[in-house]
């Protein structure tokens, strides 16, 4: 195994304020939109943290509730200081996760990971990583193939994501690395409709996604 398929990563994963989270979902969700929304990320987060490449997952966010779930989780939460934005929101992570990094001895790769993964497999996360190890920056395309579910960053390199509007083309343009990589669907598969939750639970979605999805008349 090379030195590039050993790194370890800090992974930040940002959480919005639920009473703003999954608003596309509304009319599908209902009264179980804030839950939907806190099961996705707690599905995400616990995929992400059982990933043996992943050393630390940092999530930002203001909202108490999911950072008390995600804390008991493993997670290591911080407040969204810079209040400024997604962009620089997860800059802000990746600081601190390198600050986690550096107090521990260890030389992390750095990496945004979308919170709405709630099928994430973590051994498609480690291909995934494995193959952003061998690039200064990389990221993955979403499903629908606009945006963005990961960005990464090896160590030393300036961590400059570029989440909102067709991320896709704006980390194509900075020069980061693409990576579509066979059998790493759940990677890939974000939740902002019901027609994406659904190809979420085709996949596999995670035990607190499901258990919501569950109780959606939309779904039944």
């Amino acid at each position: 195994m090379s030195t590039a398929d050993l790194l370890q990563w800090s992974l930040v994963v940002p959480v919005k304020v639920l009473a703003r989270a999954k608003t596309r979902m509304s009319a599908a969700a209902g009264p179980h939109r804030e839950r939907l929304a806190l099961a996705v990320a707690a599905d995400t987060v616990a995929a992400a943290l059982r990933c043996d490449r992943v050393r630390t997952v940092i999530v930002v966010t203001d909202d108490p509730l999911p950072a008390a779930e995600l804390a008991a989780l493993g997670a290591r939460v911080v407040p969204d200081v810079p209040d400024a934005g997604l962009n620089p929101a997860l800059g802000y992570g990746a600081r601190r996760g390198r600050e986690f990094a550096a107090e521990a001895g260890v030389d992390a790769g750095v990496g945004a990971l979308s919170a709405d993964l709630p099928a994430l497999r973590p051994l498609e996360l480690a291909r995934v990583l494995d193959a952003a190890a061998r690039s200064p920056e990389a990221f993955v395309p979403d499903a629908a193939g606009t945006g963005t579910t990961l960005y990464t960053t090896r160590p030393g390199v300036p961590f400059s994501p570029a989440f909102g509007a067709d991320s896709r083309a704006a980390h194509r343009a900075r020069g980061a690395r693409e990576l579509l990589l066979p059998g790493t669907d759940t990677v890939r598969r974000d939740v902002d409709t019901l027609d994406d939750l659904r190809a979420a639970l085709a996949l596999g979605a995670g035990p607190r996604t499901a258990a919501v999805a569950a109780e959606l008349p939309a779904l039944a």
